[in-house]
């Protein structure tokens, strides 16, 4: 089951690209948090998502967000994928696609989707957006969103 706006976001705890666990509810204490669900790293569609991401990253940042991407992939495959596209931001291991299945970030129920959550400080969910095509979008509303909030 998909979470919606106004929902709590669950929180859990993942390893980074560099294996330090990283807990929701910690980063939440300090900013709102962009969290971008995404299947796989070095692929087309999700390559150009985290580039995206990267290039509006000092928007978001200076808007008072943190971007946190996670998919399936190990922590080895995060760490070269961020070091290969320069990416600023923090990107988490979901190996048992739990977070995943808590958030309902797939697509057909089955597939890993690509849905971007904009949490409040309160752990409210502020923002869903799902589309596997329209990556602008991902980054362009979870921006307006964040000013919104901050």
């Amino acid at each position: 089951m998909a979470l919606h706006v106004g929902d709590t976001a669950p929180d859990f705890t993942l390893p980074d690209q560099s294996g330090t666990p990283v807990t929701l509810s910690e980063r939440l204490a300090e900013k709102v948090v962009v969290l971008y669900f995404y299947p796989k790293d070095n692929t087309r569609g999700c390559t150009a998502e985290a580039c995206s991401f990267r290039d509006s990253y000092e928007s978001f940042s200076d808007a008072g967000a943190e971007v946190i991407g996670v998919s399936s992939d190990t922590v080895e495959s995060h760490e070269k994928f961020a070091g290969r596209h320069e990416l600023p931001f923090t990107l988490l291991s979901d190996r048992g696609r739990t977070v995943r299945k808590q958030y309902g970030a797939t697509s057909l129920g089955v597939v890993p989707g690509r849905i971007t959550f904009v949490i409040d400080r309160g752990g409210v969910i502020r923002h869903a957006f799902s589309s596997m095509g329209n990556i602008g979008a991902h980054v362009d509303d979870a921006l307006a969103v964040v000013k919104q909030l901050t």
